[in-house]
C-alpha cells in the first residue's frame, strides 16, 4: 500500500566501486533506476573532472564485454562506405568520359559524311597559302565544354586565330551527372579544325582556359567506327556496374539503419554513464571510488545484486560496498511505477512533484482521470473505436514500441476508451442515436384514453407538428429506463434542454465530490507527518467551509430530484436563484419558493458557519503558530539556534493561502461545468456529422454512394470526433486535476 499511496522512503548511501568495475556497476545501477547520484564535486570545473575525455570520445573499459562500443562497426562500416563511394566516384568518372568521347565520334563521324565540311573550311584559307598541287591537310582537336561557355569560347577562336579555325559543335541533349558533386550539367561536344602546329598551340590553350576537356580522335574513319562501338559496350558493362554497386551500397546503408537506433542507445547509455562517474570521488590510491546515493529502503537488496552483477562482469576480485548513511537532509521524492501506473504518475508528475513522503494522488487518478475524460467524450460508439485502438497498442506493444509517446499512454487511452463506453451506455448515445434495448418508459397510448385523463384525437394530431406529453397521466411514464437516459429524448424536441439540466447538474455534483475528495486526502498527510495544528486549523475548516456551501448546493440537487414528481415538478424552485439567495439572506422573494420547510434557518447557520471558518484559517493558525514559537523559545531544550519565526511572512503566506483556497472552491466549481460544456459540444458535433454526412448515404439506393459516403464519415469521425475532440477532452481533464484537485492535495508542508 505504501508504495502505490505514497513516496517511497528513501535513504542516503555511500557507495565505494573499485575503478576497474565502476563502469559496469554504474550501468547496472542505471538498467534498475533506483538510485539517484549526488554531486560529490560541486566546485570542479565540468571540463576538469577525470571522465571528460571518456565523454567526447566514449570507450568502455576492456573488460566489459557487454557494452561494446559501436565505434569498430562505425569504423568498419565507415571503411566499407568510403571504399564504395571512391569506386563509385571513380566508375562515374569513367562513364562520364565514355558518355562524353561517344558524343564526339559521333559528332566527328556526322561531320565527315557532310559533303560540304571540306569546302566551308577550305574556304576560310587563301588559295595562295596552298602549296600547288598538295592536298589540303587540316588538323583537328575535339572535346567537351560547358553550354553556358559555348558563346564566349566561340569568339574568343575567332579573335585569337583571325577566323582560321572551324568549330563544329553540338548540344548533349541528356544532362550529364558530375562524379564529384553528383549535380546535372549541361554540356556540349565540339570540334575544331585548323591548319598547322602554331593553331593547334592557340587552339588547346583556348580550351585548357575554358576548362573544356579534350578527347584522342582516332584519324582513319575505320578505327573511329571501332572505337565508337568498343565505347558503347563499356558504357553498358559500366552501367551495370554502377546499378550494383548502387544496389550494394544501400543494401550496406539499410543494414546501418536497422541497427542506428541501436547505436544512439549505446552511445546515449555510454555517456550517461561516464557523466555519472564524474559526480563521485576518486580515493587517493586512485584505485577506488566514492559515491553517494539516494536510493529506497526496499529495494537495497536489489541495488546490491546490481552492484554484485556489475562487479562480476567486470572480472574484478574486489566487491563493491554499500553502506547506509545518517542525514538531516531532505531526500527526493521517489513514486515506484510499472509500465500501467507509469502513465498516469507522468499525468501527476506534469502539474508538480509533491514533497517527500507524501500522499500520491496517481492511483487515484488511474480512475478519476479517465472518468472525467468519459464524462466529456461519452458515447458508445467512439469508446469502442478508442478502445479497440488501445487494445491493439496493448497486445502489440513488444512491436510499437517506436510509437513513443502514443505507446507510453496506452493504458490511459485504454481506461478512456472503457469509462467512454460507460458513459456512453449512461448517455444512451451511440453515434448520436439512442439504442432502444429493454423498450421506453413513456407511452403515447394513455394520451388517447379520456377515462385516464388523455385529451388527443386524431384531429389532434393533424393540427399540430409537435405535441408534448403530460407524465401526470396514468400509463403515460410508466417508470425510467434500466440504464442511462430513456431513448424517447432523441426524437425530442426539447432534448437540448433536458440533457443540458442534467449534464449541468450532474457536473457540479461529480466536481464538488472530487474537490471533496483531495480536501480529505490532504488530512492523511497531516497525520503522516503528525501536525494536528494543521488538521484543527486547516483541513477541518476547509472541508467545513466547502462542505456547508457546495457540498450543500449538492444536497440540494438531490433533494430536487427525489422530492418533486411529475405531478408537482412545475411548482419547484430554481436551485441556482435559491443558491444566491443564500448568500444575500433574501427569503422573501415570491418568485422562488423554499424547497423544504426551515430552509431559511438551515441555509443562514451554514452561511454562518462557513464564513466562520475564514478568520480560523486567516488568523486564529497565524496567532497559534506564533504562540507555539514563543513558548519553545523560553525552553531551552526545544530551541534551536538560528530559527527565526517572521509573524509578518507567516501572516502574508497564511492570507494567501486562505483566500485562494476561498476563491478556489467558487472559480474551480465552476471549472467543472467544462463536463457539461464540452460533453454537449461532442453530441452536437457527433449529430451534424450524422445528419450531414451519413445520413445522405443511407437515404440513398445506392450500394456505391453509400460505400463512398461511410468512407468519408469514417475519416471525419475519427480525425474530428476522436483524434481533436479526444484531444480537447483530454486536455481539459488535465487542466480539472492538476488545478483543481492536485493543487488541494499537496500543501507546503
Amino acid at each position: 500500500m505504501g508504495e502505490l499511496f505514497r513516496s517511497e522512503e528513501m535513504t542516503l548511501a555511500q557507495l565505494f566501486l573499485q575503478s576497474e568495475a565502476a563502469y559496469c556497476c554504474v550501468s547496472e545501477l542505471g538498467e534498475i533506476g533506483m538510485v539517484q547520484f549526488r554531486d560529490l564535486n560541486p566546485d570542479v570545473n565540468v571540463f576538469q573532472r577525470k571522465f571528460v575525455n571518456e565523454l567526447s570520445d566514449p570507450l568502455p573499459p576492456p573488460a566489459d564485454l557487454l557494452y561494446i562500443s559501436p565505434q569498430a562497426t562505425f569504423e568498419k562500416l565507415e571503411n566499407e562506405l568510403k571504399e564504395i563511394n571512391t569506386n563509385q566516384e571513380a566508375l562515374k568518372k569513367n562513364f562520364l568520359e565514355l558518355t562524353e568521347l561517344k558524343h564526339i565520334l559521333r559528332l566527328y563521324l556526322c561531320a565527315m559524311e557532310d559533303p560540304s565540311l571540306l569546302e566551308e573550311s577550305a574556304a576560310q584559307y587563301d588559295p595562295n597559302d596552298v602549296i600547288r598541287g598538295a592536298p589540303l591537310r587540316l588538323g583537328f582537336v575535339a572535346g567537351v565544354i560547358g553550354r553556358e561557355r559555348i558563346p564566349t569560347f566561340e569568339r574568343m577562336l575567332w579573335r585569337v586565330c583571325r577566323g582560321n579555325v572551324f568549330l563544329r559543335q553540338a548540344e548533349i541533349e541528356d544532362p550529364l551527372e558530375d562524379p564529384t558533386t553528383s549535380d546535372q550539367v549541361h554540356k556540349s561536344v565540339f570540334i575544331i579544325f585548323f591548319q598547322g602546329d602554331q593553331l593547334k598551340n592557340r587552339v588547346k590553350k583556348i580550351c585548357e582556359g575554358f576548362r573544356a576537356t579534350l578527347y584522342p580522335c582516332p584519324e582513319t574513319p575505320q578505327e573511329r567506327k571501332e572505337m565508337l562501338a568498343g565505347v558503347n559496350a563499356r558504357i553498358e558493362d559500366l552501367q551495370m556496374v554502377l546499378n550494383q554497386t548502387e544496389d550494394h551500397r544501400q543494401r550496406v546503408l539499410q543494414a546501418a539503419a536497422k541497427t542506428v537506433r541501436v547505436w544512439f542507445i549505446k552511445v546515449r547509455k555510454m555517456k550517461a554513464i561516464y557523466h555519472t562517474l564524474n559526480l563521485c570521488n576518486i580515493d587517493v590510491t586512485q584505485k577506488c571510488l566514492i559515491a553517494e546515493v539516494w536510493c529506497p529502503i526496499s529495494d537495497m537488496d536489489s541495488i546490491q545484486f546490481a552492484l554484485r552483477r556489475g562487479t562480476e562482469k567486470s572480472g574484478s576480485t574486489v566487491p563493491s560496498i554499500l553502506n547506509r548513511m545518517q542525514t538531516k537532509q531532505t531526500p527526493p521524492t521517489y513514486n515506484k511505477t510499472n509500465k500501467f501506473t507509469s502513465g498516469f504518475q507522468n499525468i501527476v508528475d506534469a502539474y508538480g512533484i509533491g514533497s517527500y513522503r507524501e500522499i500520491n494522488p496517481a492511483p487515484y487518478t488511474i480512475i478519476t482521470f479517465p472518468f472525467l475524460f468519459a464524462v466529456m467524450f461519452g458515447d458508445l460508439g467512439h469508446g469502442v473505436l478508442m478502445t479497440c485502438a488501445a487494445l491493439y497498442l496493448v497486445l502489440r506493444e513488444s512491436r510499437l514500441m517506436m510509437f513513443s509517446m502514443v505507446f507510453a499512454g496506452r493504458y490511459i487511452i485504454l481506461l478512456m476508451g472503457i469509462f467512454s463506453i460507460y458513459t456512453g451506455i449512461i448517455y444512451n448515445d451511440c453515434f448520436s442515436k439512442s439504442l432502444n434495448v429493454f423498450g421506453s418508459g413513456w407511452s403515447v397510448r394513455p394520451m388517447f384514453d379520456s377515462r385516464v385523463g388523455g385529451n388527443w384525437t386524431s384531429e389532434t394530431l393533424d393540427g399540430n407538428r409537435v405535441l408534448q406529453l403530460d407524465p401526470a397521466i396514468d400509463g403515460v411514464f410508466k417508470g425510467p429506463y434500466p440504464i442511462g437516459i430513456d431513448p424517447i429524448w432523441n426524437i425530442a424536441t426539447n432534448k437540448l434542454t433536458f440533457l443540458n439540466s442534467f449534464k449541468m447538474k450532474m457536473s457540479v455534483v461529480l466536481g464538488v465530490i472530487h474537490m471533496l475528495f483531495g480536501v480529505t486526502l490532504s488530512l492523511f498527510n497531516h497525520l503522516y507527518f503528525q501536525k494536528p495544528l494543521n488538521i484543527y486549523l486547516g483541513f477541518i475548516p476547509e472541508i467545513v467551509f466547502m462542505a456547508s456551501l457546495f457540498g450543500y448546493l449538492v444536497i440540494l440537487v438531490f433533494y430536487k430530484w427525489v422530492a418533486y414528481d411529475a405531478q408537482t415538478s412545475r411548482d419547484a424552485p430554481s436551485l441556482l436563484i435559491a443558491f444566491i439567495n443564500m448568500f444575500l439572506f433574501n427569503y422573501n422573494d415570491p418568485s422562488n419558493r423554499a424547497l423544504y420547510s426551515g430552509q431559511m434557518v438551515i441555509q443562514s447557520l451554514l452561511v454562518v458557519i462557513a464564513l466562520a471558518c475564514v478568520p480560523c484559517m486567516l488568523i486564529v493558525k497565524t496567532l497559534v503558530l506564533r504562540r507555539q514559537y514563543l513558548w519553545r523559545k523560553h525552553l531551552v531544550r526545544y530551541s534551536r539556534p538560528g530559527v527565526t519565526f517572521n509573524f509578518a511572512d507567516v501572516a502574508v503566506h497564511q492570507a494567501i493561502h486562505t483566500i485562494e483556497y476561498c476563491l478556489g472552491c467558487i472559480s474551480n466549481t465552476a471549472s467543472y461545468l467544462r463536463l457539461w460544456a464540452l460533453s454537449l459540444a461532442h453530441a452536437q458535433l457527433s449529430e451534424v456529422l450524422w445528419s450531414m454526412v451519413m445520413h445522405i448515404g443511407l437515404s440513398s439506393r445506392s450500394f456505391i454512394l453509400l460505400s463512398i459516403v461511410f468512407f468519408f464519415f469514417s475519416v471525419l469521425t475519427v480525425a474530428i470526433l476522436l483524434i481533436m475532440e479526444g484531444l480537447s477532452a483530454f486536455l481539459h481533464a488535465l487542466r480539472l486535476h492538476c488545478f483543481s484537485s492536485f493543487v488541494i492535495v499537496w500543501k507546503m508542508l
